[in-house]
């Protein structure tokens, strides 16, 4: 494959452009996607490319967003709905959990609901409590959904575009501190699939799982614990749901430590959901507790100085990876 660099969101663009142009069943809606091209620029150029028979926006209603999405994907369609932010998912959550989660189970498999749905999560950008929310685990817990949260411009294309050509709701959490990230990314249409992960950096003495945009701030910590003489494994779920349990036990096994990193709040977290299949899984293999490091139980504070103290970084990520090599 032909690869240069994109950011993230132009790496995201680009996947949806290249889908769009190989499926006429894919289309796209949701609140000022087709003429501003989403509010992160997510969605530039595809009106113009497609037509406002493709690409449309609508009202500022959430719920009819993904209701429209629910009833054109169980009628054979492939839409792809906008919610702008996480956050807005919950205005939503009855059309999610009740009806696209649900439809193929309730109808014996006679039904099928390829919906994408894409949104924008996490904090670091002074949008406060309700525009920096990381809910992954509150959608992972919902039978029928998956969610994948790409961590790099080559993710973000290559998620995408497994998303859509999956036949079950897929939610799409991009992270909005990211949007400028760079990174190779293949020139060429590419699907990754859901439900693996993605060894980012190979190491002996601690395994470090990190979801979305914590895979940054992982390993730039795995490249300060190496300067202390500490190898650390770094991995990617990708997807928290279905979640590539086997990756990281196989990784447990061999570093026989596990610190687990995400910015949603600590408590019900995804970590503890990992942190807790690793020691069904690997316990014998394990010299220390598994370890989470994560957000406090409260609001994303609005303020950039709260803001920053409240999501995990790479200086937190090595000190709480070099305790846990230390203790054991």
């Amino acid at each position: 494959m032909n690869t240069r660099e994109l950011t993230y969101v132009k790496a995201f663009n680009e996947g949806m452009h290249q889908i769009m142009a190989e499926d006429p069943d894919v289309f796209l809606i949701g609140e000022d996607v087709a003429g501003y091209g989403g509010v992160f620029h997510m969605f530039d150029g595809l009106l113009t490319a497609y037509g406002d028979k493709r690409v449309k926006d609508t009202p500022i209603a959430e719920q009819a967003i993904i209701g429209l999405g629910v009833g054109a994907a169980a009628r054979g369609l492939r839409p792809v709905c906008d919610l702008m932010f996480m956050d807005f998912i919950g205005v939503a959550m009855d059309q999610i959990f009740n009806q696209a989660a649900k439809m193929k189970y309730m109808f014996g498999g006679a039904v099928s609901v390829p919906l994408t749905i894409t949104t924008a999560g996490g904090a670091g950008m002074s949008a406060a409590a309700q525009h920096s929310q990381s809910l992954e685990a509150w959608l992972a817990h919902i039978p029928g959904l998956k969610v994948a949260m790409p961590a790099s411009p080559y993710d973000a294309k290559g998620l995408i575009v497994g998303a859509i050509r999956d036949d079950n709701p897929v939610i799409v959490v991009l992270n909005k501190k990211m949007l400028g990230v760079k990174g190779p990314v293949p020139e060429e249409l590419y699907a990754i699939p859901l439900g693996v992960a993605n060894v980012v950096r190979e190491g002996d003495d601690v395994t470090i799982v990190a979801i979305g945009r914590m895979v940054i701030e992982a390993t730039k910590a795995a490249a300060s614990l190496g300067e202390l003489g500490i190898s650390a494994e770094v991995i990617d779920p990708r997807t928290v749901q279905p979640l590539d349990i086997g990756t990281i036990v196989t990784s447990a096994k061999k570093t026989n430590r596990v610190l687990i990193v995400h910015e949603a709040v600590e408590f019900g977290g995804i970590g503890a959901e990992i942190s807790s299949q690793v020691q069904e899984s690997a316990f014998d293999y394990l010299d220390a507790p598994v370890t989470r490091l994560a957000a406090p139980f409260a609001p994303v504070p609005y303020a950039p100085i709260l803001e920053s103290a409240y999501v995990p970084d790479a200086a937190r990520i090595t000190a709480a990876a070099r305790k846990l090599v230390e203790r054991s």
